[in-house]
């Protein structure tokens, strides 16, 4: 079910951003992001809503849904 951490991470490394640049971009701090990453923290809604926007992906994807990255339009 928690499958979906690791999608964040690839997804951030697959873009050559840092945590800290995600963490900037999200609002919040480098350290609690990288709990989302490593599975200690669920994702709010929020968060996954602005992962998929920044790396225009379907939260399918990130949440391993799907296998399918393509966002819907």
């Amino acid at each position: 079910m928690n499958n979906y951490y690791p999608r964040i991470r690839d997804l951030r490394e697959d873009h050559d951003y840092t945590q800290e640049y995600v963490a900037s971009y999200l609002g919040m701090k480098q350290s609690q992001y990288s709990r989302y990453e490593r599975g200690l923290r669920d994702t709010p809604t929020d968060v996954l809503i602005a992962l998929v926007k920044l790396y225009n992906v379907s939260a399918d994807y990130i949440l391993g849904i799907s296998d399918n990255s393509t966002s819907y339009k």
